[in-house]
This record gives structure tokens, sequence and C-alpha cells, in this order.
């Protein structure tokens, strides 16, 4: 063993390589981003969608259709639906509230009762919208449609 070959134990010394720190960090001169072009510049940032000048997929593709951004989203429960969900829990009124707890809406949606499907009970339904099916169907067996 001599001066010259001695060396840490395996593993102990980490250290960090400094870049961009000249010739005698081992990465002088470029500090390793190659040479010229746009990615060796400092403040480089790749844009999104950027295809080397080539025209962008979501410029090529043409654009069609209109959103309204007033559209009113409901969730639509058929009568048959409510009428399992009664036979199941042994319910005597339909509210937004029970429909969320039995997971049948989200937390924000707004209801709207549609006419497929019949009841075979009397029972008080109370939602954001009905159709006219599904409001004749539920005052047919003496139930009320109140809307919120």
């Amino acid at each position: 063993m001599n001066l010259n070959n001695l060396t840490p134990a395996q593993g102990s010394v980490k250290k960090e390589k400094r870049i961009a720190r000249g010739q005698g960090s081992g990465h002088g001169g470029t500090s390793t981003r190659g040479h010229k072009g746009q990615k060796s510049r400092s403040g480089y940032s790749k844009k999104i969608g950027f295809e080397g000048g080539q025209m962008p997929l979501q410029r090529r593709v043409p654009k069609f259709g209109f959103k309204n951004i007033n559209r009113v989203e409901y969730k639509a429960i058929n009568l048959d639906i409510i009428q399992s969900l009664i036979e199941r829990k042994n319910l005597t009124e339909i509210t937004p509230d029970i429909l969320r707890d039995n997971g049948i809406i989200s937390r924000n949606d707004l209801v709207k009762i549609l006419g497929r499907g019949e009841l075979k009970g009397k029972i008080n339904v109370t939602a954001h919208k009905f159709s006219d099916t599904a409001k004749a169907g539920i005052e047919a067996q003496g139930g009320v449609c109140s809307e919120i």
C-alpha cells in the first residue's frame, strides 16, 4: 500500500457533479449542453405543442361545434329507478338528499325525473325538473311533484 493507491471505502464518497463551474469541473466549455442551438441557451423552455416549426397538431385539425356556456346539466332519474329505491329502502318520499345518500347522484348534481317505468304506490317527489310523463305517472298514483 502506497500513498498513490489509497482510495476511500466503496460508497463512502458521494460528490455531486458541479456543472458550469469551469474547466476544472470536467464539464467545462459547453457545461454538458452540447454545441450551439436553442437547447444550449439559458432561458430555453420547450413550448407545449411545439413541433420544431412544423404546423402543430392542434392547428392542423379542423375545429367544429359550439359549447353553450349557459347550458344547465341535469342528472336523469327514471321512475323505475325510484320504484326500486322505494322497495329497497321502504321510503315515502324522494328528495335529492336521499338520492345523494344512496349514491344515485353526486354532490352538486341537479335532478330531472323522467317517465320510464311506473310507480306502484303513492310517493312525494322533490326534484329540480320533471318531464310531463313523469309528472303524470307520479300524480296518477296520488303522489305530489315539488320543484326546487
